[in-house]
């Protein structure tokens, strides 16, 4: 995409650190978050969920629940229209089952009744017969050709041949002769590492408003990352036209790509619809675990040839990745990232999807790429130790840069691997000591970042001030980053500048909140309003002196004649031309709509010392730094954020967390008592070292940062406990009981 002008080198107010715009708001308890919206005769919502991982429906009397006194509405599948296919439809008979119950927590039926507690009595007099169908849980079992067949009819030509109707999509990548390359090595280190399915963690619960009309219009208030999408897929569900449906995002208690589609929204319209009165439907926990989206679990083949002075001449993965019962493109997105940290001349890997009896995947910050790359990291640091190389050098020596074909394809332009690499070596972690039963562990990480469908609107209010509509969730921080661009573009403090986010029928439409795109593609679209917008004020500057507008630049926040040619005047402020703008041709605005590209691809690595208690497997995370390109950093502080976030996240993901079922297929730790994520005493303080090595295809440098920093630290925890203990592990998370089994079993 062509630029206006070079990329911007020389700021005032990029890279500071005002106070965020939302902290007041947060910290006060004024923000309002899902659950905090209520209306007029408002009814409360609850879902009755299958206990069973796979089963038909065979009846639901709802009968006696309807007859109760406050119930307002109740609906099953049958109150939902009928669609083919498509996304939608994926999505609708996700939240609510139609013929079988798909997996332990798939909503059956939903009741709207005038408090909770008639709500909850309501779905104990409700009645489902079924008979009980077999489930797969696992990625192995519902491969196997005699499977039970979880969700028929999602098999795509690319499956791959004699599995189960469960191996529904491939999708491969690579160039190169894999056989000459592997006949170049002097080692070969071929393994299986398997992951464990995660959930994003956010504290806040799934929750939403809904309001139907007679008239067929509609109004939903929710916690999202994406209010356009959400409008887009309820209106399908519903089948209304999108106009007909306003949606307003609500503050987000996290999110990390969690929130990025429907699992309550539709239902909570149908019961308005039904009742004739605004729904409130709110998520418990165990729901959240149930019935929300988790990310994948996999299983993932890797081979990896090496010569002695550690250069990779081939590459091989085959990652099986389970989403649930319904097909998802995280196969897609891991096979690409997996061998993208290097320059490699043989590299081949293909991503599959299996479906099993639990609920649909949802994102979890970069999708596919932690597993990905944390298989990877694992062989390759396992041949740095056999054949006695600096993981570090080695990963210097194949990095890839600028001119390298990428593994999934494009030739990469201006990147920051190698950079980091080196920051990352001549960092005083990578030399520091380590005492008994610690080691250090390294890893690379990689994401794409996206761009996409974006509108910015920019008003000059006459006061002088600034006021940003867009229609993106902030989740990272993006009001800031935002107002700091639209600031630095017009040459006016920070705090005279204030972005709000719009709801459905007030902006253009914008993409979801995902693919670390807001700061790129938003932050793309504000500086070019903020340039329309100039453009103007030179116009009404013009109009003021009586000279041609050619004649008056834009420097610094003022218009100013271009030359003495142009003739003597004083220059005119932003603040100045706002408040006689309704004299010379009325109010000032910029506007800016664009699919935006070039989002530059986003390259960090992560240094960590552990300690393993040789008695009881435990593992404890010593000292933690992370390395990252970020472009150029907007506002450091949310950068430092981002980074130090996924990396908390990696831990949990690495030591502890994971889904369990049981052999009945129900899940066994729907809960943080069960599940358990980092607090603050399971941590070091985790340090950051931001790189910007700019990205060409943003006025400013910006790429995006929010996820790749939760790719490298599965691999860097796992190597690191790996030496520690003198056994390769090749299963997270790494338990203490799965620990300490690796420690026997080496013993003998």
């Amino acid at each position: 995409m062509a630029l206006d002008h070079d990329t911007k080198r020389d700021f005032k107010i990029i890279g500071t650190r005002p106070l965020r715009p939302d902290g007041i708001d947060k910290v006060t308890g004024r923000a309002q978050y899902g659950a905090d919206q209520s209306a007029a005769g408002m009814l409360v919502a609850k879902m009755l969920r299958s206990p069973h991982a796979h089963a038909k429906i065979l009846s639901i009397d709802t009968k006696a629940a309807e007859a109760l006194s406050g119930v307002k509405a109740i609906i099953t599948a049958a109150d939902f229209g009928d669609m083919r296919k498509g996304e939608a439809m994926n999505v609708r008979d996700h939240i609510m089952a139609r013929d079988r119950a798909l997996y332990d927590g798939h909503g059956v039926a939903a009741v709207a009744a005038i408090n909770e507690a008639t709500a909850k009595a309501a779905l104990a007099l409700i009645k489902v017969e079924y008979e009980i169908l077999p489930h797969v849980t696992e990625i192995a079992d519902a491969m196997r050709p005699d499977a039970p067949v979880v969700n028929a009819g999602f098999v795509q030509e690319n499956a791959p041949k004699g599995y189960s109707e469960n191996v529904v999509s491939a999708h491969e990548f690579g160039h190169g002769d894999l056989a000459a390359g592997f006949a170049k090595a002097d080692k070969i280190i071929s393994r299986t590492l398997k992951t464990a399915a995660t959930h994003q963690g956010y504290i806040e619960p799934h929750a939403c408003l809904a309001s139907m009309g007679p008239d067929g219009r509609g109004e939903l208030w929710c916690c999202t990352q994406g209010q356009f999408y959400i409008r887009t897929l309820c209106a399908e569900i519903l089948g209304i036209e999108e106009s007909q449906l306003r949606v307003t995002a609500s503050e987000i208690g996290g999110g990390f790509g969690g929130k990025t589609t429907a699992f309550i929204e539709p239902v909570a319209l149908v019961l308005s619809r039904k009742a004739g009165h605004p729904v409130k439907m709110v998520m418990d926990r165990e729901e959240v675990f149930k019935a929300s989206g988790p990310t994948v679990s996999s299983e993932i083949d890797v081979k990896i040839g090496m010569t002695k002075d550690g250069r990779i001449t081939a590459g091989q993965a085959e990652l099986r990745y389970q989403g649930g019962a319904f097909p998802n493109m995280t196969n897609w997105l891991g096979a690409q990232c997996a061998f993208a940290a290097y320059d490699l001349e043989a590299v081949n890997a293909i991503g599959i999807n299996i479906l099993t009896n639990r609920p649909k995947q949802a994102a979890y910050r970069a999708p596919g790429a932690p597993m990905a790359i944390y298989a990877i990291e694992a062989v390759v640091d396992e041949l740095c130790e056999e054949l006695d190389l600096d993981p570090l050098d080695v990963r210097l020596k194949n990095a890839a840069r600028k001119g390298t074909k990428s593994s999934y394809g494009p030739t990469f332009d201006e990147i920051g691997l190698v950079a980091t690499l080196e920051a990352a070596k001549i960092h005083p972690h990578y030399a520091a000591p380590l005492g008994p039963n610690q080691a250090r562990g390294l890893s690379c990480g990689f994401w794409f970042n996206f761009g996409g469908n974006t509108s910015v609107s920019l008003g000059i209010n006459f006061d002088g001030t600034v006021g940003i509509t867009e229609g993106n969730p902030d989740i990272g921080g993006s009001r800031a980053s935002i107002s700091m661009m639209a600031a630095e573009e017009l040459g006016i403090p920070y705090d005279k500048v204030r972005t709000i986010v719009a709801d459905t029928n007030s902006i253009g439409h914008n993409d979801v909140t995902d693919g670390s795109r807001v700061t790129f593609a938003v932050g793309l679209a504000t500086i070019k309003a903020a340039r329309a917008a100039i453009k103007e004020m030179c116009k009404r500057a013009a109009k003021m002196w009586g000279i041609d507008e050619d004649a008056v630049i834009w420097e610094d926040g003022y218009a100013k004649p271009a030359g003495q040619n142009a003739g003597e005047f004083e220059p005119l402020s932003l603040a100045k031309i706002a408040r006689k703008s309704a004299n010379t041709g009325g109010p000032i605005a910029g506007h800016h709509e664009v699919n935006a590209d070039g989002a530059g691809v986003s390259f960090g690595v992560h240094l960590v010392d552990v300690e393993v208690d040789p008695e009881t497997g435990f593992t404890k995370v010593l000292r933690y730094t992370v390395f990252q390109d970020a472009g150029k950093a907007i506002h450091p502080d949310y950068v430092e954020g981002q980074m130090q976030g996924g990396a908390v996240q990696g831990i949990g993901w690495a030591l502890n967390e994971e889904y369990i079922y049981g052999a009945d297929g129900k899940l066994q730790n729907a809960g943080f008592l069960d599940y358990r994520i980092p607090v603050a005493s399971d941590l070091p303080k985790i340090d950051t070292v931001i790189l910007e090595i700019p990205n060409p295809g943003h006025p400013y440098g910006v790429r995006g940062v929010g996820e790749t920093s939760i790719v490298p630290p599965l691999a860097a925890i796992s190597n690191a406990v790996s030496r520690a203990i003198g056994v390769r592990m090749d299963q997270l998370p790494m338990s203490p009981p799965r620990v300490l089994k690796a420690i026997k079993g080496a013993k003998g």
